[in-house]
């Protein structure tokens, strides 16, 4: 792989994939494109990348294969069925796994990659649509070290990045970091939803943290997008829902005690139920509000 424009196939764009893959045109990088609707695809043709009929098509010519997709079993598919992924890699192309996985998930993947004699490295990230759109992510990359300068420029145009060690350690911290997002989120939505039924002015809440000890980015954000009601999605609360219950499952596998992270999960699940699933996570306030109305 060249240090200097490498080819990475991009499986999967969805709102991150998609995301990524222009980050990575725009950064010089080739990219080859698939997703399973080829139509959310197409308009990374506009921007200069090949869209794929398949995972072996993108990764034929790729030195990286970069799966960004929903969850394990369907990264498992892209990379190991029939017209999977593997099938069209070179011998020293390598796969970057950066979809949430969790810990089982990731073990599945590592083991898969073995036996196929594939170089992996795990490495989800952190952020959102916008972040990922300016190369702003954060990546916590893990895996052999051999192959952390061959990643390098790729991870250089994401945004910022650590090396952790082990295959393994990038998702062990995603989680941890999503305990603590997810947790973020589901406050603020407690907050604002308690201001108004206390008939108060949520934003008095979000002014008089601001700049605070007891201040964030994130929840300034959340709280602006629950308090005016704008949920198009940079993170959907399907996919929040679904961080949350890998984070109960790594958490319960470790022994670990999760009372806040199960209240959030439940909040989640009742956005689900209400139908807001593909809205931002900030819908999550809707479960907390009389008919999901301010």
């Amino acid at each position: 792989m060249g240090d200097d424009s490498p080819t990475v196939a991009v499986l999967g764009t969805g709102i991150m994939g998609a995301a990524i893959a222009g980050a990575l045109l725009r950064r010089g990088l080739g990219v080859r494109a698939w997703n399973r609707t080829r139509a959310k695809a197409e308009p990374l043709a506009e921007q200069g990348a090949i869209v794929a009929d398949s995972p072996a098509a993108a990764a034929a010519g790729a030195d990286v294969v970069l799966t960004v997709l929903y969850d394990a079993g369907a990264v498992l598919s892209a990379m190991t069925d029939k017209d999977g992924a593997i099938a069209g890699m070179a011998p020293r192309s390598v796969w970057i796994q950066a979809s949430t996985v969790g810990v089982a998930g990731t073990a599945q993947l590592a083991k898969a990659a073995t036996q196929h004699d594939t170089s992996f490295v795990d490495a989800p990230v952190l952020g959102t649509r916008q972040p990922a759109e300016r190369g702003q992510l954060v990546v916590l990359a893990s895996g052999p070290p051999e192959l952390e300068e061959r990643c390098a420029p790729v991870f250089d145009a994401m945004g910022n990045w650590r090396w952790l060690g082990p295959a393994g350690a990038g998702s062990r911290l995603k989680l941890v970091v999503n305990s603590w997002v997810l947790a973020v989120t589901g406050a603020v939505a407690e907050a604002v939803a308690l201001a108004r039924g206390l008939d108060l002015d949520p934003q008095l809440f979000l002014d008089t943290i601001a700049g605070s000890q007891v201040d964030t980015p994130y929840a300034q954000l959340k709280g602006g997008a629950m308090i005016h009601e704008e949920f198009s999605p940079s993170f959907t609360l399907r996919s929040a829902h679904k961080d949350a219950q890998l984070v109960l499952e790594a958490a319960a596998a470790a022994g670990v005690d999760t009372v806040v992270a199960d209240a959030v999960a439940r909040q989640f699940g009742r956005g689900l139920e209400l139908g807001h699933g593909e809205e931002d996570m900030a819908a999550t306030y809707r479960a907390l509000v009389p008919d999901g109305s301010r």
